[in-house]
C-alpha cells in the first residue's frame, strides 16, 4: 500500500461524550481509569419486574449547558440531546468556531444513531393509559388522547433514527454530506469508518461522526431480556457487566453519545488545530450467518481486522522498530455475553496469531454498559485517550478468568503502556462487523 499524501491523510481534531459516568471529556476519562462503573438501578421507568433491573443510564444531563437555544430542540428525543451535547464538546475542542473562512459546505456528518421518541413513550408514561386487564387488550382510543396529550406536536417525527443529522446540521450550520447508518452495535465504527474514506476521497474537509443512542425504556430491556442477551444478576448492579469473566452472563444496556471531528490534515494545519491522532485504517464485513448469532469461528470479525490492518499498512505477523506487535492496544468489542467473548477473543488469535497474547484488550463496556449504536464512539474516544496518555483502560470485574480465554484482558486496573496504535472492533447484531485503526500522530 502506498503511503497517503498530506491531502489524504485524516486526523482527530476533537472529541466529546454524554455516557453514564458524566458528560466532561476528561472527568469521565479519570474515573474510567479508576475503575468507576456508571451501571445502576433503572429509574426511567418501574422496572422492579423485569428480568433486569439496571442499566447504564445517562443521569443529570442539561442539554441547555450545549446549545444555543434549547427552544429549537424541543421535542427532540434523548438520543439527539446526547448527540448535541457530544458533539458540541467535539466541535468547541477543535476550535472550528474560531475560522471566520470555515466552509459550512465543506463539513459533514456521519451518524450511526438508533431510534428517538418511541410511539410507546406516551403509553408507560401515562401508566398504561387505555390498557383492559380483562380483555389484555389496549383501547386505541385512550391510548391516542393520551399520545395526544404528552406528545409535542413535532415529536412524532423525532422517531426517525435520522433526527440528529438534521438537529446537529441546523445546531453547527453543517451544509455538507450527511448520512445515518443503523448496523445495530457497530454502527458508530461504521460511521467514523466511512467518514474517514469519504475525506480520502475529496468529498469534504470535515466530517462530525460517531453514535448516539438510548434503549433503557420498556421495549428495549424487554426486547434483550427475550434474546436472552442481558445480564440478570443479582445483588451490585456495579458488578454485572463482565466481560470475559467465566460467570459473565450478557451485556448491560447503557445509553449516550460519541462524537468526534476527522479532518483532512492539510485542512487542520492550515486552521491551526491540533491532531490528537490519526485514522489509517478501516475495514467492514458481514458474517453471512445467523441474524442472532456470531459466526462461531470469527470469520466476520476476522476480516474486519485484517482490512483495516491492510488499509493501514500494518502487517499482523510482524513486529514494529521497538519489538511490538504492529497493535500496541485494542479496544474489544467485548459485551460480556458467552457468544460474543468467546468467538472475538478467537477471531483476534485468527487475526494475530503469535503475537495475539502480547496485544493487550479490553472493554469499557465493564463501565459503560452497552451503548449500542453508540458503542464504538465512545471507545474510539478512550483510544485517543490512551495514546494521548499511554494509558490503557481496565476491563473491570474480571475477578475470576475463563480459563478457555487466554489473552490479556487488561484485568480490573489501569495500566501505563507505551502505546502508539489501537485498534477498535465494534460487531453487530445481523452480523455487521467494522473496525478502526489509529496512531499517534
Amino acid at each position: 500500500m502506498t503511503s497517503p499524501g498530506a491531502d489524504d491523510r485524516v486526523v482527530i481534531t476533537g472529541m466529546g461524550w454524554v455516557t453514564p459516568l458524566g458528560h466532561e471529556l476528561e472527568s469521565v476519562w479519570k474515573r474510567l481509569l479508576a475503575g468507576e462503573s456508571g451501571i445502576a438501578p433503572i429509574d426511567r421507568f418501574d422496572a422492579r419486574t423485569f428480568p433486569t433491573t439496571f442499566a447504564g443510564q445517562v443521569r443529570g444531563y442539561d442539554l441547555a449547558r450545549f446549545v444555543k437555544d434549547p427552544a429549537v430542540h424541543a421535542g427532540a428525543g434523548l438520543n439527539t440531546a446526547f448527540a448535541l451535547g457530544a458533539a458540541r464538546q467535539a466541535w468547541t475542542q477543535a476550535r472550528l468556531d474560531d475560522d471566520a473562512r470555515l466552509d459550512r459546505r465543506r463539513i459533514g456528518l456521519y451518524l450511526g444513531a438508533g431510534e428517538g421518541v418511541l410511539d410507546f413513550d406516551p403509553y408507560v408514561a401515562s401508566n398504561l393509559a387505555g390498557w383492559d386487564p380483562a380483555t389484555k387488550r389496549v383501547d386505541g382510543r385512550r391510548w391516542v388522547e393520551a399520545a395526544l396529550r404528552l406528545m409535542h406536536a413535532e415529536r412524532e417525527i423525532e422517531q426517525e433514527p435520522n433526527m440528529p443529522l438534521a438537529h446537529l446540521a441546523r445546531e453547527f450550520g453543517i451544509r455538507g454530506p450527511a448520512y445515518n447508518c443503523l448496523t445495530a452495535c457497530a454502527a458508530s465504527t461504521q460511521a467514523m469508518g466511512e467518514a474517514f474514506s469519504i475525506i480520502r476521497r475529496g468529498d469534504a474537509d470535515v466530517m462530525i461522526a460517531g453514535g448516539t443512542h438510548t434503549m433503557i425504556h420498556v421495549l428495549g430491556i424487554t426486547g434483550f431480556n427475550r434474546l436472552t442477551a442481558l445480564s440478570i444478576s443479582k445483588g451490585d448492579p456495579t458488578k454485572a457487566s463482565k466481560p470475559f469473566s467465566r460467570n459473565r452472563d450478557g451485556f448491560v444496556m447503557g445509553e449516550g453519545s460519541g462524537m468526534l471531528v476527522l479532518e483532512r490534515l492539510s485542512h487542520a494545519a492550515r486552521r491551526g488545530a491540533t491532531p490528537l491522532a490519526e485514522v489509517v485504517g478501516y475495514g467492514s464485513s458481514a458474517d453471512a450467518f445467523r441474524i442472532t448469532d456470531i459466526q462461531p469461528a470469527g470469520r466476520g470479525a476476522a476480516a474486519a481486522m485484517t482490512g483495516a490492518l491492510r488499509q493501514a499498512g500494518l502487517d499482523p505477523a510482524a513486529l514494529d522498530a521497538k519489538g511490538r506487535p504492529g497493535v500496541h492496544y485494542i479496544s474489544a468489542h467485548g459485551t460480556g455475553t458467552q457468544e460474543n467473548d468467546s468467538i472475538e477473543t478467537a477471531a483476534v488469535k485468527r487475526v494475530f496469531g503469535s503475537l495475539a497474547p502480547r496485544i493487550p484488550m479490553s472493554s469499557v463496556k465493564s463501565m459503560f454498559g452497552h451503548l449500542i449504536a453508540a458503542a464504538g464512539s465512545v471507545e474510539m474516544i478512550t483510544c485517543v485517550l490512551a495514546i494521548r496518555d499511554r494509558v490503557l483502560p481496565p476491563t473491570i470485574n474480571l475477578h475470576e478468568p475463563d480459563p478457555a480465554l487466554d489473552l490479556d484482558y487488561v484485568p480490573n486496573q489501569a495500566r501505563t503502556a507505551d502505546v502508539d496504535v489501537c485498534l477498535s472492533n465494534s460487531f453487530g447484531f445481523g452480523g455487521q462487523n467494522d473496525t478502526v485503526i489509529i496512531r499517534r500522530f
